[in-house]
C-alpha cells in the first residue's frame, strides 16, 4: 500500500485566520496537484506540538506571516517584521544604542512580552538556530528571499522545544520545492537622505516527482544614520530644548588642572583642594601651548557634544545563501537537507575617548609641551581626531539534515524522523580609536625639541628615535596645527592601534522524533508524539590583549569559554474526549512532559497542559498551562571579566534621595561630609542615575540555576457563521518566572553597604580621596523575579469581493495589565516594582492594517499605535506628576502621549511577470518625544521608535 502522501478532508474555512495555524506538510503536494489547483493538504504539524494530522488545531495563541504579508511591508529583516508585532518586547539591542559593546553587538532579536529575547526561542525550520555565549540568536542570519513563512508561538513551550522557549517560540519556515526563478531588488533611503539601503535577492529552484532544489542568494547593505542629523539626538542627552545637557568637560579643547588635589591627599591633609576650588585651563585661540599665560579658565561652552561624533543607527552590510534540497528516497522515506552560509558586517562609531591623566598617568615634569616645567601635569583631553570605531564581522556555517517517513501498524499511520543539526558561528570584532596606554606613558613622557627643532621623545643625552615613539601634546585644541598635534597621522599609527576580538560559538545536536496515533477512541485517535535529543553547546570569546591586559582606554575584559551537553526525552498526549454533541462539536486535552539532563548544573522537568473545546461550530475555546526553564548560558557560567561605565546614585552623596552622607559607613570609607557625587570628568551630579567616570568591573558565576517559569493562557476564538471571512479572537496571557539570572546592581550592592550596614556587601567598593567610586566588582545571581499579565485581541476580515476590489481588515492589540518586577526598598525590604506604562513596556500596542486589491493594483496600510509612557523625573526638566508617590516611595513622573506611526505602499502586477511596489514607512515623518532615560537607546528617544520617513522601491521579476 502506498503512504507517500496520506490526506483527509480539512476544514480550512473554519481555521480562523486570528488562530493562524501552521500548516508543515509532512511531504510537499505533488507538481501535478500544483498545476491543476487542487487545495487538498498534507497531515499538518502545529507549531508548538509534535502530533501531526489533518484536524490538528492549535490550543495555543499563534501569528503566522505569509511570505505575502512580508512583502506588503517596507521591512528587509525578518526581526524588523516580528518587532512590529504588538505582542514584542523593547529591543534587545537597538541600533541606536551606540555606546553598547561585547560579542553580541550587531545582532538582530526579538523579544516576546518584554521577557528579554535570551527568554524566545528561535527556530529555523524547527531547529535550533544557533545562539551567542550569551544566549541571544541572531535573527539576521536568515535571507529574506528564503523565507516562506513565520510563525510565533506566544506562549510557553519548554515541554515541547526545552530551553529558552520561555516566552514563546519563532518559527521560521523557508522555501521548498520551489521551480522558476525569482529576483527582487529593493532600494531605499529615509527623507533626511541618510540609511541608504540596497537589497538584492535571486532565488532559483527546480523540481521533479521525487524531490526538489532550491537556492536562495542575498545581498543587503544599509548606510549608518549620524545622531547629529537627527533634532532628538543632535543637542546632547536631553533634547533640542535644552542644548548643552549633558555635554562632556572632557573636550576636544583639552584642559589641564591648577590647582588639583595631589594623588592620595585626603581633605584636611596638606595639598587638598575643595572641588569648587579647582580650576581648568584651556589654551586661548593663537596663544604657545607651553607657555602658561596663554591659557585661560575652561568654560561650558568649551565642553564637548560627544553627539555629534555618534551613530544613532549603525551600519549593516549582509551576505546570505541557503540552500535546500529534499529527495524522496523511497514513497515512504524522504531525505531533507537545509545548508547556510551569511555574513554579517556591522559597523558602530562612537565619540573619541573622554581622556583623563587621573585614570591613566599624567604628562611628565619633563616633557616638552608641559606649560608647567618641573611639575607633572594633570589633564583631560577627549580623543576628538580618532573617534572609536568597531567593525563586526559574523559568519554563520549551518547545516541541518534529516531522514523522516512513515509507516503504518494496523491501521495507524505513523511519522518518524531522525536529524542532525551544526550550526557555527565564528565573530570577529575590530576595534579602533581606544588609545595605547603603553603608547600614551612614552608619549607624554619626557620629551625635547632637537636640533631640527622637532619634539622627540626621550633628552638630548638619551634620545629615542622617531620611529619608536612620538611625543604628543594633549592640550593643543582640535584643529590647531602644531607639534604633538593628534591629528598627526604618523602620531595617529603611535598611539592608535587596531584591536581584534574573535570568537566561536558551536551548536551540535542529534533528535530522533516519533508521532502517530495509539488507538481510536469514541471522540478520535489518541495522538502520541516521542523523541529524544542531544545536544552541545560551545562558545569561546577571546577579547583582544589589550583588553586583557587593560592597557588601553578601551573596556577590560578577559576570555569567554566553557561547553556543557545534554540529553532530553518528551512525551506528549492529544486526547480527544468528545466531538460532535451538543456544547461540545470538540473536546480535546493537550498533555506534555520534557525531562532534561544537564552536564553542568543537573536535571529538570517541565511539563504542560492545554485543552481546546468547541462548544459550537463557529467557537473555539482554548487554555494552556505551562512550565518552562532556561538553562545558564556559557557567558553566565564561564564569562570572563568585563567592565562598563554603569548609571547609580550613591548613597553617601548628598545629592541622593533619603542621603546617609555621614553616617558611619560613609566616613569610615573616606567620604567627605557634603560630598556630591562625581560624573564624567569628575564634575559633580546633576542627574540621578549619574554616569561613573571610571570602569566597574563584572563576571560570571559559575554556581548558577537555570530561570523556572510558569504560563498560563485562556482564549475565545469566534468566525460568526453569518459573516464569512471574520475572525475574532481573545487571548489572556500570565507568565510568572522566578530564578531570574539578573546582574547583582550596583545601587543593591551600595544600598547594602552604606545604608543597610553589610559589611560583606562593602569588600568590592574603591573609594579615592575625594571620595568617588573608582572600582566596584559584581556578578550574576538568581535572585530576580517577574510577573506579566495582559490580554491579546485580534480582529480579521476579509470582506466580500466587489467590482471595487477585495478589502481586508486585520487589526491586532496587546493589553500590558501587569508587569512587576521583584525589587527591592531603601530599607533593603523586598517589594513589588510596577512598571507597566514605563518607557519600553507600553500598556497597548496596536497595529490597524488594511489592504486592497482590484485586478493588478493594490495598496496596503498599517498603523502603529504605542500607548503613552512615563519616566523618572530628573532636575530642571519638566514634571508633569511631581508629588506622585511609587511603592510607599516619592517617584515623581514625567508623562508623555501615545504615539502612531503609519506605513503605506502601492503595489502593481506588471504583465511581464513582474511586481513593482513604492511605499513609506512613518509616511508622515512622526518624532516620538523626548525621553530622557534614554530607553534602549544612547539618546533621548526610545530606540524601538522610528527615526524619520523612510521612502522605498521594490522590484520583483519572475522567471
Amino acid at each position: 500500500m502506498n503512504h507517500r502522501n496520506p490526506r483527509s478532508a480539512v476544514r480550512v474555512g473554519l481555521l480562523p485566520a486570528a488562530v493562524a495555524i501552521a500548516l508543515t506538510p509532512a511531504f510537499a503536494a505533488s507538481a501535478q496537484e500544483q498545476a491543476d489547483g487542487t487545495t487538498t493538504l498534507d497531515r499538518l504539524e502545529v507549531t508548538g506540538s509534535r502530533i501531526r494530522g489533518a484536524n490538528m488545531e492549535t490550543q495555543q495563541p499563534i501569528i503566522s506571516l505569509s511570505r505575502q504579508d512580508i512583502e506588503k511591508q517596507g521591512f528587509t529583516s525578518v526581526a524588523d517584521i516580528l518587532q512590529n508585532l504588538t505582542s514584542a518586547g523593547s529591543p534587545a539591542i537597538s541600533r541606536s544604542e551606540a555606546l553598547a559593546s561585547g560579542e553580541d553587538v550587531g545582532g538582530y532579536y526579538i523579544d516576546i512580552r518584554n521577557l528579554g529575547a535570551q527568554r524566545t526561542l528561535i527556530l529555523l525550520n524547527g531547529k535550533r538556530l544557533g545562539a551567542t555565549t550569551s544566549g541571544y540568536q541572531d535573527l539576521s542570519q536568515i535571507p529574506m528571499s528564503a523565507i516562506d513563512r513565520v510563525e510565533v508561538l506566544k506562549d510557553g513551550a519548554s515541554a515541547i522545544y526545552g530551553s529558552d522557549a520561555i516566552a514563546g517560540v519563532v518559527n521560521v519556515i523557508t522555501r521548498k520545492r520551489f521551480d522558476g526563478a525569482e529576483a527582487q531588488a529593493y532600494v531605499g533611503q529615509y527623507g533626511e537622505g541618510d540609511g541608504e539601503t540596497q537589497q538584492y535577492s535571486f532565488t532559483a529552484g527546480s523540481t521533479n516527482d521525487r524531490g526538489g532544489v532550491t537556492l536562495s542568494v542575498e545581498y543587503y547593505k544599509q548606510e549608518p544614520v549620524f545622531a547629529k542629523d537627527r533634532a532628538f539626538s543632535a543637542f546632547g542627552n536631553a533634547g533640542p530644548n535644552y542644548p548643552g545637557s549633558g555635554w562632556s568637560p572632557v573636550s576636544q579643547n583639552g584642559s589641564f588642572c591648577d590647582p588639583c588635589t595631589a594623588r592620595g591627599v585626603r581633605e584636611g591633609e596638606p595639598g587638598y583642594v575643595a572641588p569648587a576650588d579647582v580650576r581648568w585651563w584651556t589654551l586661548r585661540e593663537g596663544g604657545d601651548p607651553t607657555n602658561r599665560a596663554d591659557y585661560r579658565l575652561h568654560t561650558a561652552a568649551d565642553n564637548a557634544n560627544a553627539n555629534q561624533q555618534m551613530l544613532l543607527s549603525t551600519g549593516v552590510e549582509r551576505r546570505s545563501v541557503f540552500a535546500n534540497a529534499n529527495y524522496d528516497i523511497t514513497d515512504n522515506i524522504t531525505f531533507n537537507a537545509d545548508v547556510l552560509y551569511n555574513k554579517r558586517t556591522t559597523d558602530q562609531q562612537i565619540a573619541g575617548y573622554p581622556f583623563q591623566s587621573a585614570n591613566f598617568g599624567d604628562m611628565s615634569a619633563d616633557s616638552a609641551f608641559n606649560p608647567t616645567p618641573g611639575t607633572d601635569l594633570e589633564f583631560r583631553r577627549r580623543l576628538w581626531e580618532v573617534p572609536r570605531t568597531t567593525r563586526s564581522d559574523l559568519e554563520t556555517y549551518r547545516f541541518a539534515g534529516t531522514f523522516s517517513g512513515i509507516f503504518e501498524i494496523g491501521s495507524k499511520i505513523w511519522d518518524w524522523d531522525v536529524g542532525a543539526l551544526i550550526n557555527r558561528n565564528n565573530v570577529t570584532k575590530t576595534g579602533h580609536g581606544d588609545m595605547s596606554l603603553i603608547a600614551s606613558r612614552q608619549a607624554l613622557g619626557p620629551s625635547f625639541i632637537n636640533a631640527d627643532g622637532v619634539a622627540q621623545c626621550g633628552s638630548a643625552a638619551s634620545p629615542i628615535p622617531l620611529a619608536n615613539c612620538r611625543p604628543w601634546n594633549p592640550l593643543l585644541p582640535n584643529g590647531v596645527a602644531g607639534q604633538g598635534s593628534l591629528s598627526d597621522p604618523e602620531l595617529q599609527k603611535f598611539l592608535f592601534p587596531y584591536f581584534t576580538d574573535t570568537g566561536t560559538t558551536r551548536t551540535t545536536s542529534y533528535t530522533a522524533n516519533l508521532a502517530g496515533s495509539l488507538f481510536e477512541m469514541p471522540a478520535g485517535d489518541l495522538g502520541i508524539a516521542v523523541g529524544y535529543e542531544h545536544r552541545k553547546e560551545q562558545g569561546r570569546f577571546v577579547p583582544d590583549a589589550f583588553a586583557q591586559s587593560g592597557e588601553s582606554t578601551g573596556l577590560a575584559a578577559t576570555t569567554t569559554e566553557g561547553s556543557y551537553s545534554l540529553d532530553e526525552v518528551y512525551l506528549e498526549l492529544n486526547i480527544p474526549v468528545l466531538a460532535d454533541m451538543p456544547f461540545a462539536k470538540e473536546l480535546t486535552f493537550n498533555v506534555a512532559g520534557r525531562y532534561s539532563d544537564y552536564s553542568n548544573f543537573g536535571d529538570t522537568f517541565n511539563g504542560k497542559f492545554g485543552f481546546t473545546w468547541r462548544p459550537m461550530e463557529e467557537l473555539l475555546v482554548r487554555g494552556t498551562w505551562a512550565e518552562g526553564f532556561r538553562a545558564p548560558t556559557i557567558s553566565d557560567l564561564y564569562g570572563g571579566t568585563g567592565s562598563s561605565f554603569e548609571s547609580y546614585t550613591d548613597p553617601c552623596g548628598t545629592g541622593a534621595l533619603n542621603s546617609v552622607n555621614g553616617n558611619a559607613a560613609c566616613t569610615g570609607a573616606g567620604v567627605p561630609l557634603g560630598y556630591v557625587q562625581l560624573g564624567q570628568g569628575l564634575q559633580p551630579c546633576t542627574n540621578y542615575p549619574c554616569q561613573t567616570p571610571d570602569q566597574f568591573f563584572s563576571g560570571s558565576n559559575p554556581n548558577l540555576l537555570p530561570e523556572t517559569s510558569k504560563s498560563k493562557t485562556a482564549g475565545l476564538v469566534w468566525s460568526p457563521l453569518w459573516v464569512q471571512g471574520l475572525d475574532i479572537s481573545l487571548d489572556w496571557y500570565n507568565y510568572k518566572l522566578t530564578n531570574m539570572i539578573i546582574e547583582d546592581s550596583v545601587d543593591r550592592i551600595l544600598r547594602d553597604c552604606y545604608v543597610l550596614g553589610n559589611a560583606e556587601r562593602c569588600a568590592g567598593i574603591e573609594r579615592a580621596a575625594d571620595g568617588h567610586i573608582t572600582n566596584l566588582f559584581y556578578s550574576f545571581t538568581n535572585l530576580g523575579q517577574l510577573e506579566t499579565e495582559g490580554y491579546d485581541l485580534g480582529v480579521k476580515y476579509r470582506l466580500p469581493e466587489t467590482s471595487f476590489g477585495q478589502f481586508n481588515v486585520d487589526w491586532q492589540t496587546s493589553y500590558v495589565s501587569k508587569y512587576d518586577e521583584l525589587g527591592q526598598n531603601s530599607a533593603g525590604e523586598n517589594i513589588t516594582i510596577g512598571l507597566v506604562g514605563e518607557e519600553g513596556v507600553f500598556r497597548v500596542r496596536s497595529n490597524l492594517g488594511l489592504t486592497w486589491q482590484l485586478n493588478e493594483f493594490g495598496v496596503s496600510y498599517m498603523a502603529r499605535y504605542y500607548s503613552g509612557v512615563s519616566e523618572a523625573c530628573v532636575p530642571n526638566r519638566p514634571c508633569s506628576e511631581p508629588d506622585r508617590y511609587q511603592n510607599g516611595e516619592g517617584a515623581a513622573r514625567q508623562k508623555t502621549g501615545s504615539n502612531t506611526f503609519h506605513d503605506l505602499q502601492f503595489n502593481w502586477q506588471a504583465p511581464w511577470n513582474a511586481t513593482i511596489a513604492v511605499g513609506a514607512n512613518n509616511v508622515f515623518d512622526k518624532v516620538g518625544p523626548i525621553l530622557f532615560t534614554a530607553p534602549d537607546s544612547s539618546f533621548p528617544y526610545y530606540g524601538g521608535f522610528d527615526i524619520g520617513r523612510f521612502v522605498y522601491m521594490k522590484y520583483q521579476q519572475r522567471f
